[in-house]
């Protein structure tokens, strides 16, 4: 590739945000509960991530601190939200904030599909001057040229977007037509199902410079196998003993890739 791509890490946990950044991410995406698709994640969290990232980067010399951005989204579904769900939102944020996000992840619909640009541009008024990104939610939209009018006029930095499809190599045509239409106005990141064997063609054919992605191993934690006939959620692996945890090589090899 003849220009630097920036590569985003989605991360669920604080250890994935360490994987992430010592493989050479740019940039993670700061979640909880991926198995829902990505939940706003503790302050905890994000407190304890910067202090860690912190000690790299006081004893490594090239290890180069990536900018951590947090979800907000305080339930799995859709994105049509109470006055309650919305009040823990600006909750949320206002904790993030003060403990030192980068950047805040969301998006809000009204019940047809279509942006709630009301409650967008209260939460891009509290964050400012922090970027926002508008998370997949447009894959959603009845029409998603008007609704990215929409959020380049509210102001938001960047769309995270499969284009409309199942994985963005899928969506790879809208994706195209979405930045030849943003035309500069805002960024497009493409996200989905973006692997080793289809980022190179999907770069080139979209001419987007980033990319998000979640590159993740199976670990074990066996400390319930005393009894494994509990079940603790309905939306899990086959086993409880199962965990996902960032896969630092397979993410420092995709870094490599998209930069040689």
């Amino acid at each position: 590739m003849n220009k630097k791509i920036s590569v985003e890490i989605c991360c669920g946990s604080a250890d994935d945000v360490v994987q992430a950044a010592l493989a050479g991410a740019s940039r993670v995406e700061l979640n909880s509960a991926m198995l829902l698709g990505g939940l706003t994640p503790s302050v905890g969290t994000l407190i304890a991530v910067q202090d860690e990232l912190q000690l790299w980067h006081d004893s490594e010399k090239n290890f180069n601190l990536p900018e951590i951005f947090t979800m907000i989204r305080p339930r799995e579904g859709g994105f049509c939200y109470s006055n309650l769900e919305f009040k823990s939102m600006l909750e949320d944020i206002e904790k993030l904030i003060e403990h030192g996000t980068d950047g805040i992840v969301f998006g809000i619909l009204h019940a047809d599909g279509s942006v709630d640009q009301r409650r967008c541009l209260k939460i891009l008024r509290m964050i400012d001057p922090l970027p926002a990104v508008f998370h997949r939610a447009i894959d959603t939209v009845p029409d998603w040229r008007g609704s990215m009018d929409s959020l380049i006029d509210l102001g938001f930095k960047r769309i995270l977007t499969s284009g409309q499809e199942k994985s963005a190599f899928e969506g790879r045509e809208t994706i195209r037509q979405m930045r030849e239409h943003a035309r500069g106005r805002i960024e497009i990141l493409p996200a989905g199902g973006i692997r080793p064997d289809n980022v190179i063609e999907l770069l080139a054919y979209t001419a987007c410079d980033q990319i998000h992605l979640s590159m993740m191993k199976r670990c074990i934690d066996d400390s319930i196998s005393a009894n494994t006939n509990i079940r603790f959620g309905s939306q899990l692996p086959a086993s409880e003993s199962f965990y996902s945890l960032a896969d630092r090589e397979k993410i420092a090899a995709i870094v490599h890739q998209v930069n040689s």
